[in-house]
């Protein structure tokens, strides 16, 4: 079975360093397409100002690789801040697969909070590492917040992650715990908790890794 990896382009944060914010669709023969996370969304105005969002329909992004919200069977959400989960609610036909205390998290901060926990939103509570479907695997990676998960895909060429916020970059990645932060505020909550969490990824040994905010790929 092989397991194919698609990288969307969802938004820009220009407050931000003018990173990309970017989803990943999963392409799996029997699961359907599995989405990782959903970008930012529309309606708060706050939000978007503030981190001076240029923004995009993630509708537009999958039509790119020809495929539809429809074709979207699960959604996995590496965390909830606002530039993850904007856009659940394209999805509400999918379970949203997220870790309980992440979700706990989201609901006590209150940010964007209509943009995931929708009427009608049905979550997939993890605890932990879990199996979502033959080849994907989701791995706790605490650290970036209290629930943040990074995706594992087997593919043609060994094992692939979509780290999510667990680095920001691939030279934090790389350099983890002496990596300079000094122009990376929000990259960890819990410093000791977001080391341990990237070194038990590196120790995973994965072929290639894949960032929400970076264009290159390790």
């Amino acid at each position: 079975m092989t397991l194919e990896i698609v990288r969307l382009h969802l938004a820009h944060l220009s407050t931000l360093n003018n990173i990309p914010v970017h989803g990943f669709v999963i392409k799996h023969p029997r699961a359907g397409a599995i989405l990782v996370d959903t970008g930012v969304g529309w309606g708060n105005d706050r939000l978007i100002q503030e981190w001076k969002v240029v923004n995009r329909h993630a509708a537009d992004a999958l039509a790119e690789h020809d495929l539809s919200p429809a074709d979207v069977k699960i959604v996995i959400n590496s965390h909830l801040h606002f530039d993850h989960c904007g856009q659940n609610a394209v999805f509400k036909h999918a379970p949203f697969h997220i870790q309980r205390s992440e979700l706990t998290r989201a609901r006590r901060s209150g940010d964007a909070a209509e943009w995931f926990d929708f009427a009608g939103a049905r979550f997939e509570l993890l605890d932990g590492d879990a199996e979502i479907a033959d080849g994907v695997r989701v791995v706790a990676t605490p650290g970036h917040t209290v629930g943040h998960q990074s995706v594992f895909v087997d593919t043609a060429d060994g094992s692939a992650v979509m780290i999510g916020d667990a680095a920001y970059t691939a030279d934090i990645y790389r350099e983890a715990d002496k990596a300079d932060l000094a122009k990376w505020p929000g990259q960890h909550a819990n410093r000791r908790s977001w080391t341990r969490s990237l070194k038990k990824v590196h120790a995973l040994h994965p072929h290639a890794v894949h960032f929400c905010h970076d264009t290159r790929v390790l």
